[in-house]
């Protein structure tokens, strides 16, 4: 098994990063309001987590809850938002545009990729939402981004492993796919078998419920993921 698995961690507020660093998270995924799918982090959250971690930060980069369709007025926001996040030392970013259709908005999405260069840009799961993964994957592409957070269109990354590992065969290494949503030590095994992907993204919210967990269980949590990892990749 390759021995380079790495697991990316989403954490709506510092304790929590923290306790993801400490358990053995390789990157953290930084957001507000896990419960609506994460939404873009205010600069004080960013710039005290960037002072707390050695990690890898990624921040969302979301105005709002619901529909990846999203106004001028919204886009203008977004923008500002890139720009407020790199300005915090932010190491990539998290975000995704689709057409009122569920369709990539390749315009929109590579505007905001050429915004943050440098760097890196995760699609996130608006593209579950596309009514084909496979082309979807070709626009994703075609925009910049360098990676794609997905359950393969299901409801959980377990359920959609098959599509997952299509598409990650159908990649010809110019994407990076991250198999996610309600990973935990119970299927993390079997995600990284079925799915053959090398990044895998949990906020642990089937484990624990999002606002319900204390620092030494979110920490206990991450740290049963990264031994899973470990020992799969040491196999």
């Amino acid at each position: 098994m390759n021995s380079e698995l790495l697991l990316e961690i989403s954490v709506e507020s510092l304790d929590c990063a923290v306790a993801a660093e400490r358990g053995g998270a390789n990157r953290i995924e930084l957001c507000e309001n896990l419960a609506v799918g994460g939404l873009t982090p205010c600069e004080q959250l960013m710039r005290d987590a960037r002072a707390k971690l050695n990690l890898p930060i990624f921040a969302m980069i979301r105005p709002r809850a619901e529909s990846f369709a999203y106004s001028a007025a919204e886009l203008s926001q977004m923008r500002c938002e890139i720009v407020r996040a790199k300005a915090c030392g932010m190491d990539g970013l998290v975000l995704g545009v689709l057409r009122a259709d569920n369709t990539v908005d390749v315009e929109q999405t590579s505007v905001l990729v050429e915004l943050a260069r440098p760097l890196p840009v995760t699609f996130h799961r608006a593209f579950d939402e596309t009514p084909d993964l496979h082309s979807a994957l070709k626009s994703v592409i075609s925009t910049g981004a360098t990676r794609i957070l997905t359950s393969g269109g299901k409801r959980c990354a377990l359920d959609g492993a098959a599509a997952i590992s299509e598409l990650v065969q159908a990649t010809n290494g110019h994407i990076k796919i991250l198999p996610g949503a309600g990973i935990n030590a119970s299927n993390l095994r079997d995600v990284v078998r079925l799915t053959c992907a090398l990044e895998f993204h949990s906020g642990l919210g089937s484990s624990i419920p999002y606002g319900q967990s204390t620092s030494t269980s979110f920490e206990s949590a991450v740290r049963q993921l990264a031994s899973i990892l470990s020992s799969v990749a040491a196999a």
